[in-house]
């Protein structure tokens, strides 16, 4: 499966809903995001703990309002602007604004399921943050309204991620039907034999991990894992992973990655 890194985010800018209706029509299996909590309470598809990356405003998230986000411009940074605001995403509802404008979790879960095919949606959950454990219990909360809290039948699919193991387990306390991935950057001392936490059926390391220590694949399978790496933009790591068995590949070039593998 090869799921879009914030959306078709070379092409677009990150994490806004331009790039994720790129990476749609780009044929992506699936699609990524970060979550963070505002101050009032809302879910934003945001990487950063701080704004000065992804956009003209300053501070960190958690102490804005989705108010106060909703003013920020989240597209001029990107090195592609504007010519990346093609007429197939101008064309679309919100237009323009669909590239510079924060994005919500229900906007992106409203677009998921507006997509017209099955979508899988990887959402992980930032941590440390002011808020703690009020991120899953929010995260939770907002799938099980779009009765998304567990697997079903209906076209979108959802996993949660994080480098929190307490973070995962909040998530299988809150909603235990919920596939969850732990994610991994370095390769820490428990996990040479491949086995993951207990409710953890799913590894996430970087591939730089995956560089560094290959036969850590075939441990975590051999436990009864899968495996969705992170973040495969080359040739090279796309044969790489490949090779490795990598059930998920998430890249910020979709269709690269589908080309790569002829699809």
């Amino acid at each position: 499966m090869v799921f879009a890194h914030r959306g078709s985010s070379e092409a677009l800018p990150e994490h806004t809903l331009g790039a994720y209706l790129r990476a749609v029509d780009e044929g992506a299996d699936g699609l990524e995001c970060d979550v963070r909590l505002t101050r009032d309470g809302h879910l934003v598809c945001l990487h950063d703990r701080r704004l000065e990356r992804t956009s003209n405003g300053r501070g960190v998230v958690s102490a804005h309002t989705l108010a106060e986000l909703n003013r920020l411009d989240f597209g001029s940074w990107h090195p592609q602007w504007p010519d990346s605001a093609d007429d197939l995403i101008l064309d679309r509802p919100g237009g323009r604004e669909a590239h510079a404008s924060v994005l919500t979790l229900e906007r992106l879960l409203d677009a998921a399921l507006g997509a017209g095919r099955p979508i899988r949606l990887l959402i992980e959950t930032k941590h440390p943050t002011r808020f703690g454990h009020a991120v899953e219990e929010r995260l939770v909360a907002v799938l099980r309204r779009y009765g998304l809290e567990r697997p079903g039948p209906g076209p979108v699919q959802v996993t949660v991620m994080s480098f929190s193991p307490g973070a995962l387990r909040r998530l299988r306390q809150l909603a235990p039907e919920l596939p969850t991935v732990l994610l991994m950057e370095l390769l820490p001392p428990w996990l040479r034999d491949g086995r993951l936490p207990s409710g953890i059926g799913i590894a996430g390391p970087g591939v730089r991990l995956l560089r560094n220590h290959p036969r850590l694949a075939e441990r975590l399978h051999n436990q009864g894992n899968r495996l969705y790496v992170w973040t495969v933009n080359t040739a090279a790591d796309v044969d790489l992973v490949l090779a490795l068995g990598a059930d998920g590949i998430i890249s910020d070039r979709p269709r690269f990655v589908l080309d790569r593998l002829g699809r």
